[in-house]
């Protein structure tokens, strides 16, 4: 269905054989007719970037977790092995959680160091990055004091010696 009529209510009717969706008076969509607890899903209806996580498109997922570094797509490619992979799609969302919690370098580091011992769970890998020591932070640049450009000399402020006899109570002379 075009974008329009997201969030809309739509009128529907339905035969032996098909599915029609109406705004209005307007035919908008037809789906084929399908038994009770199946779902008729035209790919089309999706919006672009939710396309990939609606129909569970591992690959997607994989080359997603490469660009962040190639020991997270690795990391990623050894969790969505095996049978049933869809139902490890969820870890592959949590490590993608990670790289943003935690940055791509840090995370990078961490898969590297799981891959090497066939370490794949992502909880734990959430652990050895929260056990580990954050980066250090930048040291703060030096300050720079700026020139004091109305800077006036001291003898404009102070008190002439005869001023300051008056003001201590000794006679003038």
């Amino acid at each position: 269905m075009p974008r329009a009529f997201l969030g809309k209510k739509l009128h529907a009717r339905a035969d032996r054989t098909t599915v029609r969706f109406y705004d209005r008076f307007v035919l908008v969509k037809t789906h084929p007719r399908v038994p009770l607890g199946k779902r008729s899903t035209d790919r089309n209806d999706f919006p672009e970037d939710k396309l990939a996580y609606a129909l569970r498109d591992l690959d997607f997922l994989a080359k997603k977790a490469e660009s962040h570094g190639e020991a997270v797509g690795a990391f990623a490619r050894a969790l969505l092995q095996g049978e049933l992979p869809w139902t490890r799609m969820r870890r592959v969302y949590a490590l993608l959680g990670l790289l943003r919690r935690y940055g791509d370098d840090r995370v990078n580091t961490a898969c590297q160091t799981a891959l090497a011992v066939d370490m794949l769970d992502v909880r734990r890998l959430r652990k050895m990055l929260e056990i580990a020591s954050p980066p250090p932070a930048p040291l703060p640049s030096p300050k720079i004091v700026p020139l004091a450009r109305y800077l006036r000399p001291a003898s404009q402020f102070a008190l002439p010696l005869a001023n300051q006899a008056l003001t201590k109570g000794e006679p003038h002379e």
